[in-house]
């Protein structure tokens, strides 16, 4: 059991804050990797919340081993993400608030293994053509990686953008 299943145990349905990592994954057409969950039939990408004791790129390398049998190499930070428009009420009736830590990469290895319990689907597509639904959550992420993409603006690093 992991740190957010002990945790509902004990509070239930309650809100909490969930902090985790997300991965934007593009192949070498720079089209984007994502995943039909089996909980809500929506799309998104690999990710998920940080156990104890993780650093946010263990936990993005981690959650994108588990779901898609994939290994990243180098990645970037690609921002930080919270606030009201990242509350999400999962089909069970669990609330969280997210703080998403979202890398970007296109240096990965292995084959694509779709985790069953998880997700139904994984498929590369074009940005400018995503399949619906996304999952709420993800959305204003996909906006803002869409603001750069269309914009034709290389992903820059977070670092490089603060300096």
């Amino acid at each position: 059991m992991g740190y957010i299943e002990e945790l509902r145990a004990l509070i239930g349905h309650h809100p909490i804050i969930m902090v985790g990592a997300t991965v934007l994954i593009t192949d070498n057409k720079g089209r984007l990797l994502l995943m039909r969950r089996c909980d809500n039939g929506c799309w998104g990408v690999p990710g998920g919340s940080m156990e104890p004791g993780e650093n946010l790129e263990q936990t993005a390398r981690r959650e994108t081993h588990e779901e898609t049998g994939l290994e990243i190499g180098e990645m970037s930070l690609f921002g930080v993400f919270s606030g009201a428009e990242l509350f999400y009420e999962y089909p069970n009736g669990d609330q969280v608030y997210n703080v998403s830590i979202v890398y970007f990469t296109h240096d990965f290895s292995g084959e694509i293994k779709l985790d069953p319990l998880e997700h139904t689907e994984l498929h590369f597509f074009e940005i400018k053509n995503l399949p619906s639904p996304l999952s709420p959550p993800l959305k204003p992420i996909i906006q803002a990686y869409r603001q750069q993409y269309v914009d034709n603006k290389p992903i820059i690093p977070i670092s490089d953008r603060l300096t």
